[in-house]
């Protein structure tokens, strides 16, 4: 049986995986310089996924566990699937509703 997601399952705000990812590197003492020649990845896309004008794909995940030990692939593809959730859900909560008329 299929049940209808109860809005209290998703927080009022949407936050950027890559914010988690700035906490990380900081946590870390790494530069997103570093990070981007530890992933051979420009500069400019690692800045991109931190400022969250890029969302962070399957390779990028990938590439985030084996650049930053102690994380998964699964944990940063997590955190992008529940912020797209989120955004979704918040832009469906400021449309106003449809109501058939006879």
């Amino acid at each position: 049986m299929a049940t209808k997601p109860r809005g209290d399952r998703f927080p009022d705000i949407a936050v950027p995986p890559g914010e988690y990812l700035a906490e990380e590197i900081e946590a870390r003492g790494m530069t997103q310089t570093k990070l981007s020649k530890k992933m051979r990845r420009p500069l400019k896309a690692i800045n991109e996924i931190i400022n969250g004008k890029k969302a962070i794909t399957a390779a990028t995940a990938l590439q985030l566990e084996k650049a930053l030990p102690g994380t998964s692939a699964q944990f940063w593809m997590n955190l992008e699937s529940r912020y797209q959730l989120t955004k979704a859900y918040l832009r469906m909560q400021k449309k106003p509703s449809r109501k058939a008329t006879a």
